[in-house]
């Protein structure tokens, strides 16, 4: 069961200051391998690698493969700048890496398996919904339908490439896809409703808030992304350590909390309930990514305490700070009126309540004193608890792989 205050896994005490990214673009830097030898003997066969480095970077799965007879040990395996041999999955050394893997696997779900036909039929009715409700939404589904799409491609050309452990890698393929069925859930919404696609899935170049939001994540990625950057110095690890906490914190535990509210309020007054729902398995995945970044944010500061200085610590408060005013940003432009019952002085001490939940997640002291939760409904929304069972609301006519046509 989820709970919107789970305690982290791992358990952290104590990470240096480092100038903030240039201006940025939407164009995200190219990737590139890099490798480090591993093993001792005779060559069975490999693949076309660059050689080993002189930092302390890693393995990345690709080093070549060679005969030997010592095997991989619980103690040789570490989150960042490993080098034991990333393709050996077991013995696990993270059992809770392996436990959300499981979970998230067990949490599958489409947006095909939720009808959206009473969103349809009051997207239409031109008394169905206020000009207010409708900019919610629309503001909602350009700023997400970006944001899955910013996370997965960080996931897949930043984190992944420098995560040396093979089953947090396990999980971080199944956060990837799972951000995949978001982009997917959006677009079939905007489908649905029949929605200017272009307006909506542009709206991050276009809606300042959300441009904001946007611009504020992308710098973390691209770092990482950079061919030349490499795990393995203080410096450079600090940066990886910043970039998790940008995106798991930030981006998964804060930007998109106003979204959630405004989405799941519909539900709960039984209007467009369709994007409602899925909105709400959305954030029960998110849920799930958060709580897998903060277990291994503590790790990672845990086998690694020189990184969490001071000066670092105070980046990241700094950082989360801006991420409140960011957000509450998008609060007003969403909704400068009061409208389901939600008004913008909600949102402003709501992000105040979760930003302290969130640095006191990763062990920094709360920075909004006496914040409270003006929507306490929402821990029950992120358990689902049982007032709806999710599968009695899904489509349960799958195709076995034997029924698949495969021409």
């Amino acid at each position: 069961m989820l709970s919107f205050d789970d305690v982290p896994t791992a358990n952290t005490e104590t990470a240096t200051a480092t100038p903030k990214a240039p201006a940025l673009d939407f164009t995200p830097s190219p990737t590139a391998n890099e490798n480090s030898a591993i093993g001792t003997t005779q060559t069975v066969s490999s693949v076309s690698v660059m050689p080993a480095t002189e930092s302390g970077a890693g393995a990345t799965g690709v080093e070549q493969i060679e005969i030997t007879q010592k095997r991989i040990t619980v103690d040789e395996k570490n989150i960042i700048n490993c080098r034991a041999d990333l393709n050996q999955l077991v013995p696990f050394k993270y059992e809770w890496a392996w436990q959300k893997y499981l979970d998230g696997c067990a949490n599958h779900w489409m947006p095909q398996e939720i009808s959206m036909s009473r969103d349809i039929a009051l997207w239409k009715d031109p008394n169905g919904l206020t000009d207010d409700e409708r900019t919610i939404i629309k503001r909602n589904l350009g700023f997400f339908s970006t944001a899955d799409s910013l996370v997965a491609n960080n996931l897949v050309l930043a984190i992944y490439r420098h995560i040396t452990n093979p089953e947090c890698r396990q999980y971080l393929l199944r956060q990837a896809f799972e951000e995949a069925v978001h982009t997917h859930a959006y677009q079939y919404v905007v489908e649905s409703l029949a929605l200017d696609e272009g307006e909506i899935f542009n709206m991050y170049r276009e809606i300042p808030s959300i441009y904001a939001k946007d611009v504020f994540q992308l710098q973390f990625t691209q770092e990482l992304a950079d061919s030349n950057f490499k795990t393995g110095t203080e410096a450079t690890d600090r940066r990886f350590l910043r970039n998790l906490i940008g995106y798991y914190i930030i981006m998964e535990g804060l930007f998109f909390y106003v979204g959630f509210v405004q989405m799941l309020s519909f539900g709960r007054q039984n209007k467009m309930t369709g994007a409602s729902e899925q909105f709400q398995y959305i954030m029960r995945d998110e849920s799930m990514h958060l709580n897998f970044g903060i277990d291994m944010i503590n790790s990672i500061k845990l086998e690694n305490p020189h990184l969490w200085t001071n000066d670092f610590q105070q980046e990241i408060i700094d950082l989360v700070k801006e991420g409140v005013e960011l957000e509450y940003a998008y609060a007003v432009d969403t909704m400068p009126r009061g409208v389901l019952g939600l008004n913008a002085q909600m949102f402003s001490e709501y992000l105040r309540f979760v930003a302290n939940r969130r640095l006191k997640q990763i062990g920094l002291p709360e920075q909004y004193p006496g914040a409270k939760n003006p929507f306490p409904w929402m821990s029950e929304m992120i358990d689902l608890k049982k007032e709806k069972n999710f599968f009695e609301t899904r489509v349960i006519d799958y195709q076995t792989g034997g029924a698949l046509s495969w021409d």
